[in-house]
């Protein structure tokens, strides 16, 4: 049921969000040199790795590192990069990799590859066998503000959790945070 709500959503927010998609990525475009996505090697279901779109904010030739491991992140930030993460626009491609059955709308982040001590925790605790998803429980209860073991601990405590109306309450709570753009770091 979740995969059929995952398609039945992504397919009617991929309409829905078409043009601003488009805009966002036209706007990336004119204020950095290089692509509009960014293509991330991510960690997926099992711990197997897979390439996840998103809006580029970064500069080109950013080091492929968690932001919060970058000595001034917001030095490789292109102009308008700090606009689309606190808006979560840079999110907006990850619906292909929903779509395709990579991810799905609510479960933990996807870890960068190279994060080995996130893929570890995760691992430890069997939170490795959920798809990644665009929000997931961490997120609502902290975002870029939380370290990783407490991370993993709510990536553990949705594994344990998880249903239709958790994930509901999860989206309704990401919906809130996007508007007020609370917890981003920068």
């Amino acid at each position: 049921m979740k995969r059929l709500f995952d398609i039945f959503l992504g397919f009617l927010a991929a309409l829905v969000l078409f043009l601003p998609a488009l805009l966002v990525a036209f706007a990336v475009r004119l204020t950095s040199k290089g692509p509009a996505l960014y293509w991330s090697a991510r960690v997926g279901r099992n711990n197997v790795i897979f390439k996840m779109p998103k809006f580029r904010s970064m500069r080109v030739g950013t080091q492929a590192v968690a932001t919060h491991l970058l000595a001034d992140a917001r030095s490789h930030l292109t102009p308008i990069g700090s606009f689309l993460r606190k808006s979560s626009l840079d999110e907006l491609p990850q619906l292909w990799s929903i779509l395709a059955g990579d991810m799905s709308f609510v479960g933990p982040r996807p870890a960068l590859f190279n994060q080995q001590d996130l893929i570890a925790l995760r691992t430890e605790l069997g939170v490795h066998v959920l798809v990644p998803g665009l929000t997931g429980w961490a997120q609502v209860n902290g975002r870029d503000e939380l370290p990783i073991p407490q991370k993993v601990e709510l990536d553990a405590e949705y594994l344990m959790r998880q249903g239709f109306l958790f994930d509901i309450k999860i989206l309704w709570m990401t919906f809130l945070k996007v508007i007020q753009c609370d917890g981003v770091s920068h």
